[in-house]
């Protein structure tokens, strides 16, 4: 059985394909909205002409000075080079000067961008026409109160500065919030690290239940960014869905809680896995669309093991590696983040991770990466599996295993 999959979103959204042996019990697990059609520029351009809940841009900065746009990092699929420029013909034309208008990358506690990714990311013409600053979350940051969950919001200077303030993002699942989005890209986006510290460890503590991957209402991460997103005060925002190769499929843009409620509506079932996957010896799930943070498509490739016992199968081709997390990540040999280790692979779980671009830190999120068998690609991969398992095996491929979800 050959299966095709997607890999490489930033490097030529190109194609891999496996095959596997033909008596194995294959099930393969896309996401409903996989084969959804891109939107075209017009549309998308339509969509943001006609916000929800919400002036159009142009009526919003009209006799403003200044305006930022902040958006996502190379751990998401936004192709913002699409979106931007959009909002900049609405900014210019409510006369607000190119040398006015700002971007900032919310990285939370991410690596920042070197020029070369904030030119895949923006296209070459912003990069050169406007400032384009990476968040620091250390320093530069302006306190504006605290949640009733107890975050101090701490937030970006240049942010806060600007009299308009415009976000561009994404929503997929999310492994705590449910799905990802809204005024996460304020919070961790462009907060400092104690904000971010406080949420990703100090909130969770006092509901630990309420959170998880599609876990969406009453979520109490989710409620604590609401509300740090409400002192920000985010003018317009701009949340994109995405298909199975990580175009954009919808655009819902307007009031950040609007827009935001309506994304995560068609989220919902646009990113549900189905069939959802379940009880199998063996899984094999393709980071593809966050291929630098790829321990996502580990734990949703756990949960389709039987009783989490089983083979895991990572195929995480990331050529930029697994990304630098100033919170999660580790710092030497045994010693990391204010949340090192964020987790560990459970003893009944053969983990095999699939890297072409292999570096010795590539599972250094985990605590116990010495757990991991690694591989360089497919051929490697399927000798290695194929004496493991007989005929009749239970398996599921996860094509897109850091967007989708399994459905509760």
């Amino acid at each position: 059985m050959k299966v095709q999959l997607p890999q490489l979103l930033w490097y030529g959204n190109t194609t891999l394909e496996i095959d596997l042996p033909d008596d194995w019990d294959v099930e393969f697990c896309p996401m409903r909205g996989a084969q959804r059609p891109p939107l075209t520029l017009a549309q998308m351009e339509a969509a943001i002409f006609d916000p929800i809940d919400s002036p159009p841009i142009r009526r919003i900065a009209r006799g403003k000075r200044s305006a930022v746009i902040v958006f996502d990092d190379m751990t998401r699929p936004t192709q913002t080079y699409e979106l931007a420029p959009i909002v900049l013909k609405e900014l210019e034309a409510a006369g607000i000067e190119a040398d006015a208008i700002t971007f900032v990358c919310a990285l939370g506690t991410h690596g920042a961008l070197t020029q070369h990714e904030l030119r895949k990311k923006l296209g070459t013409t912003i990069v050169e026409r406007y400032r384009v600053f990476n968040h620091n979350p250390y320093e530069n940051c302006i306190s504006l109160g605290t949640t009733r969950y107890g975050t101090p919001v701490m937030i970006n200077r240049e942010v806060m500065s600007a009299e308009v303030k415009i976000g561009i993002g994404c929503v997929t699942a999310h492994a705590q919030t449910g799905f990802s989005g809204g005024g996460k890209l304020l919070l961790p986006g462009v907060a400092h690290i104690d904000a971010i510290t406080h949420y990703h460890l100090d909130v969770v503590r006092q509901a630990p239940e309420t959170t998880g991957l599609g876990k969406f209402e009453n979520n109490i991460m989710r409620a604590n960014i609401a509300e740090a997103a409400r002192m920000v005060g985010l003018d317009f925002k701009i949340e994109v869905l995405f298909n199975g190769r990580g175009l954009i499929t919808d655009v819902f843009a307007g009031r950040l809680e609007s827009a935001f409620a309506r994304a995560v509506e068609t989220a919902k079932a646009h990113y549900a896995t189905d069939p959802r996957p379940r009880g199998k010896r063996l899984v094999v799930a393709n980071a593809f669309a966050k291929a630098n943070e790829m321990t996502i498509a580990a734990g949703v490739g756990m949960r389709a093991l039987a009783d989490l016992s089983g083979t895991v199968v990572v195929i995480a081709n990331a050529p930029e590696g697994q990304v630098v997390h100033y919170l999660l990540g580790r710092f030497g040999r045994d010693y990391g983040g204010r949340q090192y280790p964020v987790t560990t692979i459970p003893p009944g779980v053969d983990l095999v991770i699939m890297a072409s671009h292999l570096d010795k830190t590539f599972g250094d999120w985990f605590a116990n990466p010495e757990a991991i068998t690694w591989t360089r690609n497919w051929k490697q991969t399927r000798d290695l599996l194929q004496p493991r398992f007989g005929p009749g095996t239970p398996v599921a491929v996860i094509p897109n295993a850091t967007m989708q979800y399994f459905d509760r």
